[in-house]
């Protein structure tokens, strides 16, 4: 798979310059030094991010990628398969969780199709279908190579396409039944994590559909034998198509300088695959929350990324860093919005 290796965008290396002004100009803001804590630190590092001492994250885009797991036939989720395009159907028509979220920090929306088992047919619904659902990793490997590179290119330009509607931060989301499962297969192949530590119950399944849940991952590990040091390899043996979308729209974002405000698990998981592929993409992600999937855990410790919320959520779909999204907008507006001690005339220390 190195023929793609020449398509992955280049990412620009930080702006210390530009963080070295806004470190500046925050450390004279008319406030004790350093008692904004966190939101001190954010706004330097999207200054490094975007190349802008007063950086601005305003409008946020939202995608959302929609795919089928065939591996959802060995009983490791709570809900059936016919699920997922029943949710893109809802997202379309602005039903989704993600859709209250996204319409509250006011954020352009996209949704795409790059592997729904049953094409989806609503209005504002991307077609980018790579193949009609990922085969059962149980039986199978997921897809292959070509199909992987397919994905990332279809998240590639999907992202983009919102920052050319004028997005200024990305929050990519997901749907599609059985995706923690390919997701924890993804993490074991890149971390040598051990399913039983890293295996959530994803929708709520019982206690043995948890433990046959469990078994498949290893299953799956075990047949496949996925490179750990092919990131690519990895995402065609037990990933996912919108897993594999999802790596894409990080790397396209971050060769543009827009931040990536990462949701949950399965975000997380295709944040690292990301950085597998291009080290650099580290330096353009903000955790938004920490999800309640064990794995999620371990995700943020391999990228050494600290989370902004701990609500105890568990959907996906990008909801969780559409709820952290103000408080990054805050860090902004207290670099751009704040008056120094000279301008207000206060007198400092």
């Amino acid at each position: 798979m190195t023929s793609f290796f020449g398509q992955i965008p280049t990412i620009p290396p930080r702006d210390e310059a530009a963080a070295a002004q806004t470190r500046q100009h925050v450390d004279q803001l008319t406030k004790p030094l350093g008692s904004l804590g966190r939101l001190e630190s954010l706004a330097i590092e999207l200054a490094a991010m975007t190349g802008q001492p007063i950086p601005h994250v305003s409008p946020p885009g939202v995608i959302v990628f929609a795919a089928d797991h065939g591996v959802a036939a060995e009983g490791v989720s709570a809900y059936p398969q016919e699920v997922t395009v029943q949710m893109v159907a809802n997202m379309a028509a602005g039903g989704a969780g993600i859709n209250v979220f996204a319409r509250q920090i006011g954020a352009l929306q996209m949704i795409v199709d790059v592997g729904v088992k049953e094409e989806v047919n609503a209005p504002g619904v991307h077609n980018r279908r790579v193949r009609a659902g990922s085969g059962n990793i149980l039986r199978e490997q997921a897809m292959t190579s070509e199909e992987a590179e397919k994905a990332l290119a279809a998240g590639i330009q999907s992202a983009y396409e919102i920052i050319e509607q004028g997005t200024k931060l990305l929050i990519v989301g997901e749907v599609g039944i059985a995706n923690t499962t390919a997701s924890s297969a993804v993490l074991a192949a890149l971390t040598g994590a051990d399913p039983e530590e890293i295996v959530g119950r994803g929708t709520g399944v019982s206690d043995e559909g948890w433990q046959r849940k469990k078994q498949v991952v290893r299953q799956a590990l075990a047949q496949h034998r996925p490179d750990a040091a092919q990131p690519l390899d990895v995402l065609a043996k037990v990933g996912g198509l919108e897993i594999g979308a999802m790596t894409g729209a990080i790397l396209g974002a971050a060769s543009r300088r827009v931040p990536v405000l990462l949701d949950g698990f399965i975000a997380g998981v295709a944040a690292l695959l990301a950085v597998r592929l291009s080290p650099q993409a580290a330096d353009y992600l903000i955790a938004g929350h920490r999800s309640q999937e064990p794995g999620h855990a371990f995700v943020l410790r391999a990228l050494e990324k600290e989370p902004l919320l701990d609500l105890k959520l568990r959907l996906g779909e990008g909801t969780g860093a559409a709820l952290a999204y103000p408080l990054v907008e805050a860090a902004c507006r207290m670099a751009s919005e704040m008056a120094t001690f000279s301008s207000a005339g206060v007198s400092e220390k």
